[in-house]
Order: structure tokens, then C-alpha cells, then sequence
């Protein structure tokens, strides 16, 4: 399995853009796209967990993770290939492993492996001081403090350097701007 999910190995700048549902992810890695002029990676898991209730009724199920993993890389190596200094991704394989845990109890091993080879230059977890916005999708406005501790975990835990994006829209992007393009001058 790893190998169906491994990064095009690129010089780009590789943003992940992670965190709780209904935190500003997608918001913000648009808005991010904008102000570098780049390509985003829409999260692959929102479109297929959204297929899936339209058309079946039925939730995201454990069988589900390999499609979605694969789904997330190939956008991901698709627009690299295409993009030049600065990639914004909305959500990773990390995402997936982190929901993996919360929904299932475990995560299958070879997709766990090919997260953490995943590299990004600039990882921001959003937080979850913004309103809660229900759709057919989200189903855990109670335990948002509990799935950041989540990330959290999974990142400290994997030595993986993040920044926690806080306060209104605009004061994330400019300080997810700041990073970014003070990482782009080292």
C-alpha cells in the first residue's frame, strides 16, 4: 500500500492544513491559494464521505480509508506537478490517520506508515475557537476539544513541528502567511 501513497518528490513548499471539523480548513487554504497565486488540494476525504451519503445513506467505513488515501495523494501529486513554489494542502494522510483512530479505534498499519513518510515544510492545525457549522458530514459538535487533543497528540507524538492557528479568519491568514513566507526567505 505505501507505495500507492508516497509524495511526488518535488522542491515545493508543501503546506498541510489540518484540524477538527468545521474549524476554517478549507477557508483557509483557499484564501492562502489566493494570496500565493498557487494550487490548492481540496480535501478528497469531504467529497467521497460525501458521495457516499447522497447517493447510499451510508457513512465513511473502515474499507473506505485505502480509496480516500489514495484519493488525497493522487490530488496532491496531480497538482504538483503543476505548481511551482508554494503547495496548500486542505487536509493530508495525517488527517485521515488521526480520524482513523477516532471513528475505528486503529488505523491500518501500511496507511499509518505512509503518512508519517509524508513530508510537508509548513503544518498548520487549525483550532477550534471558531463557530461549529453542521452539514450532512459533521456529526461531533461535542467533542471538538477532545479531537484537537487528538492532533495534538499525533503530532507531538511524531516529532511533526505544527503551528496552532487561532482567533478570527483574518488573523489566521495572516499569521499562516507570515510562516509561510518567512520559511520561503530561509
Amino acid at each position: 500500500m505505501e507505495k500507492n501513497l508516497s509524495q511526488t518528490n518535488t522542491s515545493l513548499h508543501r503546506v498541510a492544513v489540518i484540524g477538527p471539523e468545521s474549524t476554517g480548513k478549507t477557508t483557509l487554504s483557499q484564501a492562502l491559494a489566493a494570496h500565493f497565486q498557487t494550487h490548492w488540494v481540496p480535501e478528497y476525504m469531504r467529497g467521497y464521505c460525501q458521495i457516499l451519503w447522497d447517493e447510499l445513506r451510508q457513512i465513511c467505513r473502515q474499507e473506505d480509508l485505502l480509496p480516500i488515501a489514495q484519493g488525497q495523494i493522487e490530488s496532491e501529486n496531480r497538482l504538483a506537478q503543476i505548481t511551482r513554489d508554494v503547495l496548500i494542502c486542505d487536509t493530508c494522510l495525517w488527517e485521515l490517520v488521526v480520524y482513523a483512530y477516532l471513528y475505528f479505534g486503529e488505523c491500518p498499519p501500511d496507511l499509518e506508515a505512509a503518512a508519517l513518510s509524508s513530508h510537508y515544510d509548513t503544518v498548520l492545525l487549525t483550532d477550534i475557537d471558531v463557530p461549529w457549522v453542521a452539514d450532512d458530514l459533521r456529526d461531533k459538535p461535542q467533542e471538538r476539544e477532545k479531537i484537537l487533543a487528538l492532533f495534538q497528540d499525533f503530532l507531538k507524538r511524531n516529532h511533526i513541528a505544527f503551528t496552532l492557528l487561532s482567533g478570527s479568519h483574518e488573523q489566521r491568514l495572516q499569521q499562516a502567511v507570515d510562516l509561510i513566507e518567512n520559511a520561503l526567505i530561509k
